[in-house]
């Protein structure tokens, strides 16, 4: 009865997690609002501008989804399994895409928004998209703690109830009025013990299981709200030479994405259940972002105060959980690695691969 409680008491933080996904995906319909500082798109052409949407609809959901899966399935390749080195290379560059979106792509974005001059009031004369950030980071910080502790907790819970039953149907059984030492049947229920501690969450493997899954969901949290808001960008606009560039931009920006985060739910090793879920919420969200933009194209105006605002917050706090995640949840971890500290070669090409990633992403960066 204990393990079924703490079983199903597993459900409300990935429920929350998915909750806050679904929000942030609603999120943009409150940036409709009056514009009190004119845009100026001179070739705005809505047909034309429509088609290229529809375009960027397909391309980047079916290079998002490329992305995610690609690492599920090249886990299949014995050379790319999660016990080979050569993962630890293909984890360091996923990292890298992952730090340079953070930095370079949504960062900027961020105080762009925050400082425009269509923001007037002293209020906004302090540096917001920094000290959102830097708040978000330190939340994103405590959620991740929070939630390996109560996983943590909820094995053990689990796990200890069951020593306990192998123990007393040992001293109830055929054995029970033969005069054995204590100590043995100590010695004995403490080896079941282990054995339910060492498959479930306490021992090493269990504890990076643990951490794996959290890092997972709270990744592609982020990367949720960076995706609606791009997404809602360019469903928005109406002029085909800003949209035309974002197209090839995006479908190659999605993908290197989804290759992070598809590194991280093989890691997780979830259920196959939870696993299409996050990769489809993934492949769907700027989609989805194009497609509420394209909804709200006549009354959506990007330069007013309200979208403005949204969006810069929104891209604050996505810079923030992103950073974070690439440099504490997934650089940090890997490189400290036993494997990675006794390997000097090992290390050196992950550098180059981290370098490589941040190095890709940030080029795109000219276009998106």
């Amino acid at each position: 009865m204990t393990s079924g409680l703490v079983t199903n008491s597993r459900v409300p933080i990935t429920t929350v997690l998915f909750v806050c996904m679904l929000v942030v995906a609603v999120l943009p319909v409150v940036v409709v609002g009056q514009c009190s500082c004119d845009s100026d798109e001179g070739d705005n052409n809505k047909s034309e501008a429509l088609r290229y949407k529809l375009g960027a609809f397909v391309s980047i959901l079916v290079a998002g989804a490329i992305g995610v899966y690609l690492p599920m399935v090249a886990k299949r390749v014995p050379a790319l399994s999660p016990e080979k080195n050569a993962f630890f290379v293909v984890k360091t560059f996923a990292a890298g895409v992952i730090l340079a979106t953070g930095c370079v792509h949504v960062l900027p974005d961020a105080f762009e928004k925050l400082t425009s001059p269509c923001l007037t009031g002293v209020v906004w004369n302090f540096p917001w998209a920094g000290f959102v950030l830097m708040v978000v980071a330190i939340f994103t910080l405590m959620l991740d703690n929070l939630a390996t502790s109560y996983y943590s907790q909820s094995q053990l819970a689990n796990a200890s109830t069951d020593p306990v039953v192998h123990v007393d149907e040992e001293m109830t059984g055929e054995h029970a009025n033969q005069d054995v030492p204590v100590h043995t049947h100590t010695t004995h229920g403490h080896s079941h013990g282990s054995a339910m501690l060492s498959s479930g969450y306490d021992g090493p493997v269990s504890k990076e299981l643990i951490r794996y899954r959290v890092i997972a969901q709270v990744l592609e949290l982020g990367i949720v709200v960076h995706s609606v808001i791009i997404g809602l960008a360019l469903g928005a606009s109406e002029s085909p030479s800003y949209i035309k560039p974002l197209v090839a931009a995006l479908s190659f920006h999605q993908f290197f994405e989804g290759v992070g985060l598809g590194g991280c739910i093989t890691q997780a090793k979830l259920k196959c259940r939870a696993i299409t879920i996050m990769a489809l919420f993934f492949s769907l969200t700027t989609p989805i972002g194009i497609a509420i933009g394209i909804g709200i194209t006549n009354v959506y105006k990007e330069n007013s105060p309200t979208a403005l605002i949204v969006e810069g917050i929104l891209n604050a706090a996505a810079s923030g959980i992103l950073i974070y995640m690439s440099l504490v949840d997934l650089l940090a971890a890997d490189f400290e690695n036993p494997r990675m500290q006794t390997n000097m070669k090992l290390q050196m090409v992950a550098y180059a691969s981290l370098l490589f990633g941040a190095g890709c992403m940030s080029l795109i960066a000219k276009w998106a």
